[in-house]
This record gives C-alpha cells, sequence and structure tokens, in this order.
C-alpha cells in the first residue's frame, strides 16, 4: 500500500462516516506529538453523536454551528494534523485548511478564523449567500474552535446565574420553592433543567422538539416530560409547594405557550429563555408549524419562514413583557431575541435586562469565567482525580465545592470526559499547573485539554450579551477580543481562534477562544502559566479601562500592570 493509500486509511478509520465519528482514547499517539493529537482528537470529539446535535451535518450546535466547512474540508484538516509536526502552525479558514507555516515550537499549532466578514457586508444575507457559495461557515462559538464538550459547556454557567439571580432578588443562591420559566433545551438550552435544580428551583422548560426533550431525559439534564400545559403547570406548582427541585419539560412552542401563561396569570419568580432564537431561519419554529412543515418551508421559501419566525418572536416576546409588568424578574439569556422582537416592531424589547449585565459582570471584573477541561485518556476516573485536586485547592469557593458535590453524581459525560468550572484571575493558572503535574506524576493517564467558553470576561464584544451596557458605553467595540486572542498567540497557546457572530448571530459579536495542553512536560507548565495569566488577565483589563470597582480592585491584588488609568466611575 502506497503512503498517500495509508494515509487514506488511517482518515477514513477517523472520520470517514460522520454518522458514527468518536475521538481516539488512551495514551497511543495519531498525530507526531501531543499539541496535534489534542486538536485532533477535540475536533473529532465535537463530531461525536453524543456531542454533536447533527454530526452528519456537521452541526455541533447552535442552530448551524458547524466544527468543519465540509466532509472534504474535514478530512483535509485531520490529514493535515496527522502529518503536523512540532514546529508547524495550520491555518484554518471557516472550516476549511488553507496553509501550513513553519513557526517554532512554543507558537500555535493551529490558528482558526470563522465566519469573518468585513462590517459592511456582516449580515444575515451576505453570510448565507457566501455559506451556499461555500466559501465561509458558521463557527457558533466553541464548535468551530473544537472544544464544545457538550451541554456541561454551559451548565456551570447557568448555574452561576441562576444562584446570582437569586442572590440579588432573594439574598440566597438557594432557588428551593422558586419557579423558573424558560424553553429551549438545545445544545446549549438543554442545560436549564439540570442547572435550575442544581440550584434547588423548579423550572418548566418548553421545546418544540421531541428528540431534543428525549435527549435531556436521557443524559439526566431533564427529569420529566409532558406535552400537555397543565399537566406540566401541576408538577411544577406540587415540587414548588414542597421546595422540591424538579425539571419538566414541555413539548410545545414557547410562542404560543409563554404568552398563555402571562395571559393566565400564572406566577413565575424568572422569565427566560435560549432557543436558538440568533439564528431564526435555523433556530426558531414558527407557531403553528410541525417541524417537518418547518423543515421543508426553510427549503422552499427561506424569506416566508424567517417572515414566520419573527412574527412568533414578536408574540413570545410580548409573553415575556407581560412577565416583566407582572413583576416577574425576566432576562435576555443571550440568544439576541430581544433583538429579533425589536426589529419585528416590538419598541420595549429591551426593557428587560441580559443576563451578563444583570448577574454576571462582577464575576468577569475579577476575570472569573467559565474555564473547561477534557481528559485525553477517555478515562472518567481522570475527572474525579482532577476534581479531587480542585477541591483541595479552592476550598473557600463555596459555589465550586458546591458544584464539585453535585457535578460528578448528576453530569453525564457526552465524548470525552470532560469538567468545566468558574475560575477567575489567579486561579485558572493554579488549577492549569496542577493538572499538569497530575500528567506528570501519572495520576492522569494521559494530557489534559485546558480551554474555555467564547463566552467569557475578556474574550467577546456582544453588545446584546457579555458586553451589554458597560458602564463607559463601550458595548460594540470589538478591539478587545482580538487583543485577547493576540495575546494567547504570543503566550504560546496551542490553539487560537477567532469568530464572529456565536451565540448572537451575524453582525452581533466578535469573540476570541483559546486551549493549551497540559502534557506534563516542563515546557507545558511554562506556556500554562503564561496562557493561563494572560487569557483571565484580559478580562481584568477590560472592565479595569471601562473603570469597574470589582476590576480596579482584582488589579490591584492581582499585580496587573495597566499603562493607563481606568475611566473614572
Amino acid at each position: 500500500m502506497s503512503v498517500t493509500d495509508t494515509r487514506s486509511a488511517r482518515v477514513d478509520a477517523l472520520c470517514g462516516d460522520l454518522s458514527s465519528i468518536r475521538a481516539p482514547r488512551g495514551i497511543e499517539l495519531n498525530a507526531r506529538q501531543w499539541s496535534t493529537e489534542a486538536p485532533l482528537r477535540m475536533l473529532l470529539n465535537n463530531l461525536d453523536p453524543e456531542v454533536a446535535e447533527k454530526p452528519e451535518e456537521l452541526v455541533v450546535y447552535g442552530g448551524s454551528g458547524r466544527a468543519a466547512r465540509s466532509h472534504e474540508a474535514l478530512r483535509a484538516i485531520v490529514a493535515t494534523l496527522l502529518e503536523l509536526g512540532p514546529d508547524d502552525t495550520l491555518l484554518v479558514q471557516s472550516g476549511k485548511p488553507v496553509g501550513v507555516f513553519t513557526t517554532h515550537e512554543n507558537a500555535p499549532r493551529v490558528l482558526i478564523a470563522n465566519s469573518l466578514l468585513v462590517p459592511k457586508w456582516a449580515t444575515w444575507d451576505e453570510f448565507r449567500r457566501l455559506e451556499a457559495e461555500g466559501l465561509t461557515m458558521f463557527g457558533q462559538m466553541t464548535a468551530g474552535s473544537w472544544i464544545y464538550i457538550g451541554t456541561q459547556g454551559i451548565l456551570q454557567g447557568t448555574y452561576q446565574t441562576f444562584a446570582a439571580a437569586g442572590e440579588t432578588h432573594f439574598g440566597s443562591p438557594d432557588l428551593s420553592g422558586r419557579t423558573i420559566l424558560t424553553a429551549g433545551l438545545g445544545g446549549m438550552g438543554g442545560a436549564q433543567p439540570l442547572a435550575g435544580t442544581m440550584a434547588g428551583a423548579a423550572i418548566l422548560c418548553v421545546e418544540v422538539d421531541p428528540h431534543r426533550i428525549e435527549r435531556r431525559l436521557e443524559t439526566r439534564y431533564l427529569d420529566e416530560a409532558t406535552d400537555s400545559l397543565d399537566d406540566a403547570l401541576a408538577r411544577i406548582r406540587a415540587a414548588a409547594s414542597e421546595r422540591r427541585a424538579l425539571s419538566v419539560g414541555l413539548l410545545a412552542n414557547a410562542a404560543d405557550v409563554v404568552p398563555e401563561l402571562a395571559s393566565r396569570g400564572e406566577h413565575f419568580d424568572f422569565v427566560t429563555d435560549q432557543t436558538a432564537a440568533h439564528d431564526p431561519l435555523t433556530g426558531y419554529v414558527p407557531q403553528g408549524m410541525s417541524l417537518d412543515e418547518a423543515a421543508a418551508l426553510r427549503v422552499s421559501d427561506p424569506d416566508e419562514y424567517l417572515r414566520r419566525a419573527r412574527v412568533s418572536i414578536v408574540c413570545h416576546v410580548e409573553g415575556m413583557l407581560e412577565y416583566v409588568r407582572r413583576g416577574a424578574y425576566v432576562f435576555d439569556y443571550g440568544n439576541n431575541l430581544r433583538g429579533e422582537a425589536r426589529d419585528g416592531g416590538v419598541a420595549e424589547a429591551f426593557s428587560y435586562p441580559g443576563f451578563v449585565p444583570a448577574y454576571i459582570r462582577p464575576l468577569f471584573c475579577r476575570g472569573i469565567g467559565p474555564f473547561r477541561w477534557a481528559v485525553l485518556s477517555g478515562d472518567p476516573a481522570d475527572i474525579s482525580t482532577i476534581d479531587a485536586m480542585l477541591r483541595e485547592l479552592f476550598p473557600d469557593d463555596p459555589l465550586l465545592q458546591r458544584w464539585l458535590e453535585l457535578a460528578p453524581e448528576r453530569v453525564a459525560f457526552q465524548g470525552l470526559p470532560a469538567r468545566i468550572c468558574w475560575l477567575g484571575y489567579g486561579d485558572r493558572a493554579k488549577a492549569g499547573l496542577a493538572m499538569n503535574e497530575l500528567v506528570r506524576s501519572g495520576a492522569v493517564k494521559a494530557p489534559v485539554v485546558i480551554g474555555r467558553d467564547h463566552l467569557d470576561s475578556g474574550s467577546v464584544a456582544s453588545p446584546y450579551r457579555e458586553t451589554e451596557a458597560m458602564r463607559d458605553g463601550s458595548d460594540a467595540i470589538a478591539d478587545w477580543p482580538i487583543l485577547n486572542a493576540l495575546l494567547n498567540v504570543a503566550a504560546g497557546a496551542t490553539w487560537v481562534s477567532v469568530h464572529h457572530g456565536g451565540g448572537v448571530g451575524i453582525g452581533n459579536s466578535i469573540h476570541a477562544g483559546m486551549v493549551v495542553v497540559a502534557d506534563g512536560t516542563d515546557a507545558a507548565a511554562e506556556r500554562l502559566a503564561r496562557v493561563l495569566t494572560t487569557d483571565p488577565g484580559t478580562g481584568v483589563m477590560r472592565h479595569f479601562d471601562a473603570g469597574y470597582p470589582e476590576a480596579i480592585d482584582a488589579a490591584e491584588h492581582g499585580g496587573l500592570r495597566f499603562p493607563s488609568a481606568p475611566r473614572d466611575a
């Protein structure tokens, strides 16, 4: 067999059949070194049927968020990663490999740009035209940067948000006896039922797709399901009256259910939403349509589909606004539902806040955000070992301790075993170095991939989400995520990405991601110390510059050097 035939056979074995991709496990290398084996495994893990929503279409989550532009591009990426040298860097342009250059061993092995359009042309219409021509793809956030870990990836962040909402409005993060109304059980929204019950709430989750409800039941993110609104309400009311945590999935369209519940005067303490409304063509089903009917219209007349979707979004948001008027605590969960409703004529769409300015920004000011890792061994015992280490390393973080107590019992792994926790400046570097030592000692059997969501302290400009209502008015300034990516390249991250539109849609965000590998070596320790300091440090910097007192304190206590004074409070 020729070298070409052998290489093709290896690629076929790894990604030839899109319906059955699974990342390699164990300590045997497929690539030439761990710094290229890691992105290879994480790319394939994104497309594992346990992880991806539609692996046969390369869609990982978020409506149309892909890991690669086409099957041919995926095969080319995999083939390149198998042969990439320790001083090579692969360039990936919107899911297609376009170049390999000799750099040096401390440079990233992969650099990724997804969906970036010149601002004047940054519209869904132009993006979809280019996508249809095979020139780009939507990378979402962690889909196109190969660090998605399934619904767990947003689970702790959702838990943190619910707990912070309880603390803000009721003086306690314990939501026992409280009720939540929400919608969407996709790759991101599917975290809501488990996050709500972990916080103690009774949570009603509306979802139009029965497959998504079934998947959340199978993975234990959702407790129960029904197709009867009255039945769902009865279960939620009974649980809340008994201060019993419960999640109920209701098979229905949120655009029907939310206004109906509001008109009935049904009380909920919190109302939010995580449908994929940022991409209404693929992520939001209009009222009065079955999934098959919606799929057919989406292809035959996308403009009519979008018109109907927007009419439904208007109904959905008007129901949420009625809850605002009734005194419920309503917040947007960053899917641009409000933006779509405003475009549909709802002038008051932004009269309720996004979750970041309402609850999360004080954490971002201290560089705290969603820090995640996956064990390349594939052995869940390695996650348990890291969990135990973190419990010892951060004894004074009560939310983290509660999370590490609940997660092993409640969270089902999807694909490679992985974990997430919210850590900030200083603590991320401490945790990463400790993981490296576990790999060095053999307590963890193979290297660990360490990354984060793009939804983080200093890595995103998104005026409808992470940077909504900045105190200095700098919501739309996108220099910050670019500086974050550039600095992570300079610090030696294993791969770095810059994306457009993830979470809130084309035209509405620029964001960056980074991943760094802990392989137990001294060189890895040096890279980890740099990257896991610079990355959250840019979050403190961004909020310091905007004049947030919490960020000013964090910079002072962390010894960060910022040449310019912060804006006046």
